[in-house]
């Protein structure tokens, strides 16, 4: 049950920001939109996700300071409550393009996995065995085929 303080799939609950990258992420409605839908499909409640769209060094400073691993890499979630989520999400931008150039795939599809990777991560799945992490990457393909290329 929905905590009444705590409105439901609010589309103030998703934002985006850019720190230390000259970046721009396109239609953002369509993808607060996107993200929404994949959080109702997986009956997880929202009440908040900053998204921070960042280089390389950012997140790496980031990892460094707060996850002691001194070491790239292309998201970090961090999950504020277990049974509602609040959370900010760090992404780097440089990595999704050499993640996306390494598997061959376009940008956009590359940076839309990252994204909903993270709402995976908070929604309780994880990718740490080789079992979770076939269903991490089945829910990643399932959802990313949802959000049109052109997004």
């Amino acid at each position: 049950m929905s905590d009444p303080d705590f409105p439901l799939f609010q589309e103030n609950s998703i934002d985006f920001h850019v720190e230390a990258i000259d970046f721009q992420l396109e239609s953002e409605k369509a993808l607060k939109d996107w993200i929404l839908q994949v959080i109702r499909a997986e009956n997880g409640q929202l009440h908040f996700i900053h998204y921070v769209f960042c280089s390389d060094e950012y997140l790496h400073q980031i990892n460094v300071e707060y996850l002691q691993h001194d070491t790239y890499t292309d998201i970090i979630t961090f999950p504020y409550r277990e049974d509602l989520i609040e959370s900010d999400i760090f992404i780097s931008i440089d990595r999704v393009r050499e993640n996306a150039i390494q598997f061959s795939v376009p940008f956009t599809t590359e940076l839309h996995r990252v994204i909903i990777h993270g709402v995976l991560h908070l929604l309780g799945f994880g990718d740490k065995t080789p079992e979770e992490k076939s269903v991490m990457r089945a829910k990643e393909d399932h959802y990313v085929s949802l959000l049109p290329p052109s997004h």
